[in-house]
């Protein structure tokens, strides 16, 4: 039986560094008042033990658990195979992993979860939720209004129920659709059609609004719904050429929309971009770079988006009064191959 190895104390940190144990306690909980070579030592005595803070205790101290909740209302298969979820997890990680606190995943399989992810953050169990992918029905906004957890928003937010205002990250999703279809009527597209994504997230309506921002008035022939999937953007791309044969150009939601947008072109004897130009959006490297022909796409920058998420939480924990309302990332049109 292996005999269980003893764990560094407090009093241990304490004798090495010759100070009180109460000072050694501050130190690493991140108090203040304790005068700079008096901190100096007990970091070191810290790194030549090995101490390591015991996380309950802490917490007791500083009424911190340094931990953030990530809320995705989506469910787990939809999160697992869109590389967009990986890359803003990616950021999100790598701002928390910095200052040293846990990310907790929660994910929304339904609606019978809402209540569930409410429970869990109102249990004082995390110091701020980042919450994302939302729905406009989603009642999760509420439930963490009401829980009463620091929350900062991945993409804009629409909700006119009083809560006040949001803190969020977005992108400039209406002016990388405006770039995207300027550039497609620049190459002498005359008939350019739009697949949308679900239009009941606000990154869904902002990237249509940007298409009829050139394109002017609707025509409802050019503009199919869809739902940021390979499979929706398939479907949506046939239901197109039945519709408009005479489509010479398209922008697609996303970039795992035109990859089935490219799908469909093919299997209809459409070359791409001699017969149909076509943009996505999202500039996601395993679509964007490995599609055939390369695609051409709106690039944001998710993983910053996701630190950025993150970076105001932790702002906003310490200096409350010293976080933006909201931060608008900008997008940039990239040039490949299908436009």
């Amino acid at each position: 039986m292996t005999e269980a190895v003893s764990r560094p104390t407090l009093e241990a940190v304490a004798e090495r560094a010759g100070v009180s144990r109460a000072t050694v306690s501050r130190v690493v909980n991140g108090g203040d008042g304790v005068r700079a070579p008096l901190v100096a030592r007990v970091r070191e005595a810290v790194e030549e033990l090995g101490y390591v803070p015991n996380r309950a205790a802490r917490s007791l101290v500083t009424r911190r658990h340094d931990a953030v909740a990530v809320v995705i209302a989506e469910p787990g298969t939809r999160v697992f195979a869109d590389p967009f979820f990986a890359a803003q997890l990616r950021g999100i990680s790598k701002e928390l992993t910095a200052h040293d606190n846990q990310l907790v995943l929660l994910l929304t399989e339904g609606r019978d979860d809402h209540a569930r992810v409410a429970r869990y953050l109102a249990g004082g169990h995390v110091d701020g939720a980042l919450v994302f992918s939302l729905h406009l029905d989603d009642p999760l906004p509420g439930l963490i209004h009401d829980a009463g957890v620091p929350t900062v928003f991945g993409g804009r937010p629409d909700w006119s129920d009083g809560r006040g205002g949001p803190v969020y990250v977005d992108s400039d999703n209406r002016g990388g659709a405006r770039a995207a279809v300027r550039h497609l009527a620049a190459l002498g597209r005359t008939r350019i059609a739009h697949i949308t994504g679900p239009l009941d997230q606000t990154s869904a309506v902002d990237r249509l609004d940007g298409y009829r921002d050139v394109m002017g008035t609707d025509d409802p022939g050019l503009v199919v719904r869809s739902d940021f999937t390979p499979s929706g953007g398939e479907h949506a791309m046939r239901e197109l050429l039945d519709r408009r044969p005479d489509v010479d150009a398209v922008f697609a939601a996303n970039d795992l929309t035109a990859l089935g947008a490219l799908r469909a072109l093919r299997e209809r004897g459409r070359r791409v971009p001699e017969d149909v130009a076509l943009i996505g959006f999202d500039d996601m490297a395993p679509v964007a770079e490995q599609t055939d022909p390369p695609l051409t796409t709106v690039r944001q920058d998710i993983e910053e988006m996701g630190r950025l998420m993150a970076r105001l939480l932790l702002r906003g924990r310490a200096a409350p009064d010293d976080v933006p309302s909201s931060v608008v990332l900008p997008t940039t049109l990239v040039h490949r191959a299908t436009a």
